[in-house]
């Protein structure tokens, strides 16, 4: 029988006897008797108050209550612990109120982005790193509430995140995420759910994973709250924050500033470096490796491909330390292959084109892809070692127009050469009609020789490959715009121009594909890895390949269009036109699809397994530092240099 019954049949006796005593009283005029029944009604009444009082105070069924309380529907299930992966930290209590001034968070002991043994359906192989802990104190024993020594404020505790971490659908990392504020979030922890009573509260932090531990002290209430998973001993917060900032190539000094300006907590920068090391760069090398190794099988399926290829220095000059020499696929612009050189390994930064050109051709002919032709600049090492290899080679135009431009510039500024000025478009845009018209070397260069007849006004030429100009014939009277024989002009043209090595280089243009999608991806590189951040190898590499993938993931993107349907562009005014303008479509918004794959690759494969990630790692070589040939002088010698050579004035 329930409370509420009980007090009803008590209430009901009461009346009962009430009636009964009046009635006796008025009837028999039995005095004795009416003060009996008098004094047992009282007492039943005063039995039954204070029955129904101190079952409501001692008493809350938590799983069927109607008073909202700040418990989810799963804090109100029975409490499953686990040994594994509990805090055992000490921390100060703090009773919370009504409070204005903001806590001081205890340091947790520091987490490794190792994973420990914990109770995890799937075995997972332990890495050993520098920093080791256990988090949280909890037994694994299941309390039944069907038992009669059942208490339901024990069982009013939170289950851990970490007991659930392959029992949800949704992995953790896909979760959405929200900043809470302190007040806010311990507000939440200030009344005991049973009793409404002030708790002592303890809370820590480890980055941005925040752990409380509440308790009541008048019911002894205990639950204890985590603000994200935590797998092994690695808060998946703290590994997820590290994955989006490399994956997104964004600098972690840079997002700590943020962090600090916002008083938003994070890790520490050692705490990214582990990460990087132990999961994120590991899944960069597999995710490129798996990519690359589709693209090689499609091309080695086909009969020939026509490959462009350019070297990108982290420094400008010839005091570079890397140089990464990209491959392109020219037919599809997707990227097929990156090599990463060191100075150091080639004996300076002038011969690292060509050791990432080789590396990069004998990684093709390891795959079965078969050349038709490779396009490049004009880089003296690369003519002869493709010639020496039987390669067929082409020159990509815009290389060779950017020097010509130059060299006519120079020319314009010179006395009685001004008219060199307003031809110096025309001369540039012929060499691409010249290049990208004929279909052998021979045209090309009766093409190109031509316009020094053309500047004259002669369009009738001595070559049977190109006997006329194609253009209309029109009879000018201003002899003011064209060259005249004999000129000095004309004469500094004609240098420039038709010399022996313009000529050779000429004949070999590509008529066909350019490189300069080989040009927009290394704007695409200065993203991911700009040139005043240094970087070691491995990472160097990793944030090359993560700009790979994002170059072939957006290559192909669509133009945008307009609501009526129309297309649209931009006008832009690059410096190289010199207050001239140019127009560009406008695509639609890039994606980010590998930034997902490699997140489910981390949370996925490579954190439960990180060793055979790790041996991929371990196999490419990586070069010594540039200061590893010299020897390091001690602190205490150079110290003492430094003071005396202060101490002279200098």
């Amino acid at each position: 029988m329930c409370i509420c019954d009980c007090v009803y049949v008590c209430e009901c006796m009461y009346l009962f006897l009430i009636l009964f005593c009046f009635f006796s009283l008025q009837n028999w005029g039995v005095p004795v008797l009416a003060s009996v029944l008098c004094v047992v009604v009282v007492r039943l009444w005063i039995c039954s108050v204070h029955n129904r009082t101190s079952q409501l105070l001692r008493t809350n069924d938590v799983g069927c209550q109607t008073d909202a309380t700040q418990l989810p529907l799963k804090t109100m299930m029975t409490s499953v612990r686990s040994k594994g992966i509990q805090v055992t930290v000490s921390s100060q209590s703090v009773v919370v109120g009504t409070t204005t001034t903001a806590m001081s968070w205890p340091s947790i002991q520091p987490f490794t982005s190792t994973p420990v043994k914990a109770a995890m359906p799937a075995k997972r192989t332990r890495v050993e790193l520098e920093e080791d802990m256990k988090i949280g104190n909890v037994s694994s024993a299941v309390i039944d509430p069907q038992d009669s020594t059942y208490d339901p404020a024990q069982s009013v505790t939170t289950e851990t995140e970490s007991s659930q971490v392959f029992a949800t659908s949704m992995p953790f990392h896909k979760d959405a995420k929200f900043i809470v504020f302190e007040k806010c979030l311990l507000s939440l922890f200030e009344s005991c759910p049973v009793c409404t009573s002030s708790c002592n509260v303890s809370p820590r932090r480890r980055g941005t994973f925040v752990a409380i531990d509440q308790r009541c002290p008048h019911c002894d209430f205990f639950r204890q709250w985590r603000s994200q998973p935590v797998i092994g001993s690695t808060p998946v917060g703290n590994l997820q924050l590290s994955a989006a900032i490399y994956f997104s190539g964004a600098s972690f000094l840079k997002m700590q500033k943020v962090f600090r300006a916002m008083n938003l907590k994070m890790h520490t920068y050692d705490a990214f470096r582990r990460h990087a090391k132990t999961y994120l760069e590991p899944a960069i090398i597999h995710k490129w490796n798996e990519d690359q190794n589709l693209q090689l099988h499609y091309l080695s399926q086909n009969k020939n491909a026509i490959l462009g290829g350019d070297m990108r220095a982290d420094s400008p000059g010839h005091s570079a330390k890397y140089g990464s020499y990209t491959m392109m696929d020219l037919q599809t612009n997707n990227i097929v292959d990156i090599q990463l050189v060191q100075s150091k390994e080639v004996g300076g930064s002038y011969h690292m084109e060509k050791e990432g050109l080789r590396r990069s051709l004998d990684r093709l002919e390891e795959s079965g892809v078969k050349l038709d032709c490779v396009v490049t600049d004009r880089h003296p090492q690369i003519q002869k070692f493709l010639k020496d290899r039987k390669i067929i080679h082409y020159y990509d135009i815009w290389h060779m127009a950017k020097g010509l431009s130059k060299k006519v510039e120079k020319i314009s500024r010179e006395k009685d050469c001004s008219l060199v000025k307003k031809w110096h478009k025309s001369i540039i845009n012929h060499l691409y009609w010249s290049a990208t018209s004929s279909k052998s070397g021979p045209e090309k260069l009766a093409k190109w020789t031509s316009i020094i007849n053309h500047i004259q006004d002669i369009h009738t030429h001595s070559d049977p490959a190109f006997p006329r100009c194609q253009h209309e014939q029109k009879l000018s009277k201003d002899c003011s715009k064209w060259f005249q024989p004999g000129s000095r002009a004309l004469n500094r043209l004609h240098k420039v121009l038709i010399n022996k090595r313009v000529l050779s280089d000429v004949e070999k243009l590509s008529p066909h594909y350019q490189t300069s999608t080989v040009e927009s991806f290394h704007k695409v590189i200065l993203y991911f890895a700009p040139k005043n951040v240094v970087l070691p190898f491995i990472g160097m590499l990793c944030r090359l390949y993560l700009a790979a993938m994002h170059f072939n993931e957006n290559v192909v993107r669509p133009q945008m269009t307009t609501s009526k349907g129309k297309l649209v562009y931009k006008h832009f005014f690059p410096k190289a036109k010199k207050g001239g303008h140019t127009i560009k479509p406008v695509k639609t918004e890039p994606t980010f699809c590998y930034v997902i794959n490699l997140m489910d690759s981390v949370f996925q494969e490579v954190f439960c397994d990180p060793l055979p990630y790790l041996d991929a790692i371990q196999r490419i070589p990586v070069p010594q530092y540039l200061s590893a040939q010299r020897d390091r002088p001690s602190m205490e010698k150079t110290v003492a240099e430094h003071v005396t050579f202060q101490s002279r004035g200098v």
